[in-house]
C-alpha cells in the first residue's frame, strides 16, 4: 500500500504514488487533456491550463451553474507539476521521471480528518482508471470504490480511535467514524433483525446502541433514524449522557458520531469508554461494509 496520511498544520494530506511504464508526456496527457480527466476523475473538468487559472468541476455533467464549483490552477508546468484547487481542498499532481516511465505522485489536502478512508479508497479506483488510460487499455467497469478497502485504510491511518476532551463539567470521549451504508440502513442494523416496537423518549434504548460497561437510562432525545441519546447512571444517579448520531458523510456512507460525557471524578469510566466504543464500533462498520459487497439481487 503506497498511500499514507500525513497531519500538517492540522490539515490532513493524502499521498499516493504509482509508479507508470510511460513516458511523462504521456502521463500529463492523461492527467491534464479534459478528453482523459471524464475517465478517470470524479467530475467533469475544464480549466484555464494556466497559473492563476480558473478549473471548473461539475458533478452532473453538462455546464448547469447548480452543479457547478469553481477553483484555481496553482501551478501548471508541462509535463512535470500540475496543482489546483477544489472548495477548501488543495490537489497536487507531480509527474516525475525514472528510466523506466515516470511516477506519478498524487497529493490531496483537506480537513476532515475521518473522510480520509473515503478518499484513499475513491482516489486509487479513480488512479486505477489513469493507469488503464496510460496503458491504452479500455475502460474499468464503472462501480463505487470497494467498502473492504475503506475499512482497510481506517485501520492503516489510525482512524478508528476515539479522542479525549476536557469539558467545564468533566470529560467528552468522542468518535467520528465515516461508514460505508446511509443512515437507514446504519439505524436497522443497529436495530437489529427483532426491532419490536419503536422507542420512545423514556424508554430504555434498543440494545445495539448500549454497551453493558455503561449500564442505560432513558432516552432523553429521539430522531431516528439520525438521532439516540440516553443517560447512563451509577447507583442510580446519572453520570452523563451516551448520543450517537448519524449525519451526511463522505461518498455514500454516513457518519457516525458517538459522544459519551462523564463527570471529571469518573478517570476509570473515560478511559474505558475509548476501548468499550471502539470495540462496539468497528464490528458495526465490518458488519456495514460486508452488507456493501453483497452484490444486488
Amino acid at each position: 500500500m503506497s498511500e499514507r496520511l500525513d497531519t500538517v498544520d492540522g490539515r490532513q494530506t493524502l499521498h499516493i504514488e504509482r509508479r507508470l511504464a510511460h513516458p511523462p508526456e504521456k502521463v500529463w496527457s492523461a492527467v491534464t487533456q479534459p478528453e482523459h480527466l471524464s475517465r478517470w476523475f470524479p467530475a467533469e473538468v475544464r480549466l484555464e491550463p494556466r497559473p492563476g487559472g480558473r478549473i471548473v468541476f461539475s458533478l452532473g455533467g453538462g455546464t448547469d451553474p447548480a452543479t457547478e464549483s469553481v477553483g484555481l490552477v496553482t501551478a501548471y508546468e508541462p509535463p512535470r507539476l500540475f496543482a489546483f484547487t477544489w472548495d477548501d481542498d488543495l490537489f497536487r499532481i507531480e509527474v516525475r521521471p525514472e528510466d523506466t516511465g515516470c511516477l506519478l505522485v498524487f497529493r490531496h489536502t483537506f480537513d476532515d480528518r475521518p473522510a480520509a478512508a473515503s478518499y484513499a479508497s475513491g482516489w486509487r479506483t479513480c488512479l486505477d482508471e489513469l493507469e488503464r488510460i496510460v496503458d491504452g487499455r479500455p475502460a474499468g467497469p464503472e462501480h463505487r470504490p470497494s467498502a473492504l478497502l475503506h475499512e482497510s485504510y481506517v485501520e492503516a491511518f489510525g482512524l478508528a480511535d476515539g479522542t479525549v476532551e476536557a469539558t467545564p463539567d468533566g470529560w467528552r470521549v468522542r468518535f467520528a467514524r465515516q461508514l460505508t451504508q446511509p443512515a437507514e440502513t446504519v439505524w436497522a442494523t443497529l436495530l437489529g433483525p427483532d426491532p419490536g416496537r419503536p422507542a420512545t423518549v423514556g424508554d430504555v434504548p434498543p440494545a445495539g446502541f448500549t454497551t453493558e460497561a455503561f449500564p442505560a437510562g432513558g432516552i432523553t432525545a429521539l430522531d431516528a433514524p439520525r438521532l439516540l441519546e440516553y443517560a447512563w447512571p451509577a447507583t442510580g444517579r446519572p453520570l452523563g449522557r451516551i448520543r450517537w448520531e448519524l449525519t451526511a458523510g463522505t461518498g455514500h456512507g454516513a457518519r457516525l458520531v458517538l459522544v459519551q460525557t462523564g463527570p471529571a471524578e469518573a478517570v476509570a469510566d473515560r478511559t474505558a469508554a475509548l476501548t468499550v466504543w471502539r470495540a462496539r464500533i468497528e464490528p458495526l462498520a465490518h458488519r456495514l461494509a460486508e452488507l456493501a459487497e453483497r452484490p444486488a439481487d
